[in-house]
């Protein structure tokens, strides 16, 4: 039966004042490994219905181009040799900074669309490079007007009475998550009704977009979720294909048109991972103790941007910017230090930004992580023992440090020429860890052998699924650390393709072995989120030792590191 049919029957039964839940002994099913039944035949053998394979009778498709540089505007444009062309229904203006082609297939739509002259107004924004993009965030690195978020002690007091003091800078860059099905949406509309198939990561959030886009109230419009081909943040909180849709349908009643973003189009008209600097900083007595650290993060905030009300409750601050380094909670940093001050200077550029899988624990994790071995290089100390004089206060995150650090082997030699790292982070409420083996030739071509990752959610429901998600995480992480980057020129984005904004093949990416640990917590945190953000520092730290040179700036590809 559905949800539905027994709704009624349930809204009449009393609620129970008290819920016994069933003790964890007695549980048959929950903690053991199952196969999905979703993956078997459909997925399989083709045949799973995605949104971009919709069909509809009647239905025409449509693809769009939007103004290349975000906030640009339509100025004018030419139609008649497209509108001439087989197949083409009509060409029309999508608010008033994007040209749409309705055709019979996607392929008329999109070669009569590379036939329409548009001539754009850019504004200001075309003279936005990512050079002058790093310009600000190099200059919001040493700047005054900072949130702080985590604070204790008196760190300018402890820097000043230094021994030593040691001094990292690191950059991240914008990242598109290029879905393997681009951004689509279909929909139809009628005077007095409208309906819109969507692939979305929140069904809600569309439906209030459709109601705004039409104009009727939400008992006149309908949403169908449809499988969709990836999301990673990409369709959650972002509405705009799906505005486009609308738009187009109502200078077209009564037809259902679906439309369908090229390649290009999804690249450059991306929600993307905030760019992001960062200066560690770290004060060192004369017996080799650390005494203060201090993290400065220059960049953007999604927030600002996406939930403003957010930020201005919290007196211009961005919360979700300090994921992983917050000083308590489920994005809490895991180590303790006498004195310590985590700040943010927040630079926002025209480049929207967007929850990018993992969000911000991303770029944090490699802060954090990459200077942590450096100091324990510095003060003379063992990584792994460096890392758990600083975690006495954080007994998970110590068992899953400890987990990888047996499943590596860490209390033997590795071969001759193999070299390892190791990270380990809290966010979403749960406790992370990997460590890695990977060897270097020729200087810059890196091999990773093994990757062992260590996952404390507090109860795990199907190990099997949780072991996939941490697989896929370190792909998608691995993929960032070594290829992917978005970059600008005269404000609109390089890349369009593949070609450009390169994945990991699966020659390259090593067997992820995975360590649950189950019952951790009485809550569950997340899974598929937490786990992308340490792969990337361990492979970071394993390299350092391997080539004895520290590379702070990501991709790779940029410093001529290849993953072979």
């Amino acid at each position: 039966m559905t949800f539905g049919a027994v709704s009624v029957a349930a809204s009449q039964l009393e609620v129970p004042k008290e819920v016994p839940l069933k003790d964890p002994k007695e549980w048959s099913l929950i903690g053991k490994s199952v196969n999905r039944i979703d993956g078997v035949d459909d997925k399989v053998a083709g045949k799973q219905i995605y949104a971009i394979d919709l069909k509809i009778p009647g239905m025409l498709v449509a693809t769009i181009q939007e103004s290349p540089v975000f906030g640009g505007k339509v100025k004018s444009y030419d139609a008649a040799k497209a509108q001439s062309m087989k197949g083409v229904k009509k060409v029309v203006q999508v608010g008033d900074s994007a040209v749409a082609v309705v055709a019979e297939t996607f392929w008329q739509a999109k070669v009569a669309l590379d036939q329409v002259s548009v001539i754009w107004d850019s504004g200001p924004n075309v003279n936005v490079s990512s050079a002058s993009i790093q310009k600000m965030l190099e200059e919001g690195l040493s700047a005054d007007d900072t949130f702080v978020h985590n604070a204790n002690g008196d760190v300018k007091a402890a820097m000043s009475g230094a021994s030593k003091t040691l001094e990292a800078t690191y950059f991240y860059p914008f990242l598109n998550h290029a879905t393997l099905e681009p951004q689509t949406a279909t929909a139809k509309w009628t005077a007095d009704s409208c309906e819109v198939w969507v692939p979305t990561q929140d069904g809600e959030a569309f439906l209030a977009a459709v109601i705004a886009a039409w104009g009727l109230p939400a008992e006149k419009c309908n949403v169908y979720k449809v499988s969709l081909g990836g999301g990673f943040g990409r369709r959650g909180a972002f509405q705009d294909y799906t505005t486009q849709a609308v738009n187009i349908a109502k200078q077209m009643p009564g037809t259902s048109i679906k439309l369908l973003w090229t390649r290009a189009e999804d690249m450059t008209q991306g929600r993307y991972h905030p760019v992001m600097m960062c200066k560690m900083s770290a004060a060192i007595d004369d017996t080799k103790n650390v005494t203060a650290v201090n993290m400065r993060l220059s960049g953007q905030s999604i927030l600002a941007s996406v939930r403003p009300a957010v930020v201005a409750a919290n007196k211009g601050k961005d919360p979700l910017a300090f994921q992983g380094v917050e000083p308590t909670g489920e994005h809490g940093i895991t180590y303790s230090f006498p004195n310590l001050n985590i700040d943010h200077a927040m630079r926002n550029t025209h480049i929207p930004p967007g929850f990018w899988r993992g969000v911000n624990v991303n770029q944090n994790a490699i802060f954090i992580e990459t200077f942590m071995d450096e100091l324990a290089e510095v003060t003379g100390m063992d990584a792994v023992e460096f890392r758990r004089k600083h975690m006495e206060k954080f007994p998970r995150a110590v068992a899953v440090l400890n987990a990888v650090a047996d499943g590596i082997g860490l209390t033997k030699p590795a071969k001759p020429g193999v070299y390892r790292g190791i990270a380990q982070m809290r966010s979403f409420g749960s406790y992370v860890a990997a460590a890695c083996e990977l060897s270097v030739t020729n200087g810059n071509e890196v091999k990773i052998h093994r990757i062992v990752a260590a996952t404390d959610p507090g109860y795990v429901v199907n190990p099997a699924k949780v072991a996939r998600q941490v697989s896929g995480s370190f792909v998608y992480g691995l993929s960032a650390l070594f290829e992917e980057e978005i970059t600008i020129e005269q404000g609109a984005v390089i890349q369009k393709n593949f070609d450009t904004f390169n994945s990991i093949r699966l020659y390259q990416m090593p067997k992820v072995e995975t360590i649950i640990i189950q019952g951790g917590g009485k809550d569950c945190g997340g899974v598929g989120e937490p786990t992308i953000a340490v792969a990337t520092p361990a492979v970071l730290n394993a390299i350092d030792r391997a080539t004895g040179k520290r590379l702070r700036t990501v991709p790779l590809k940029n410093s001529g590191i290849k993953l072979v």
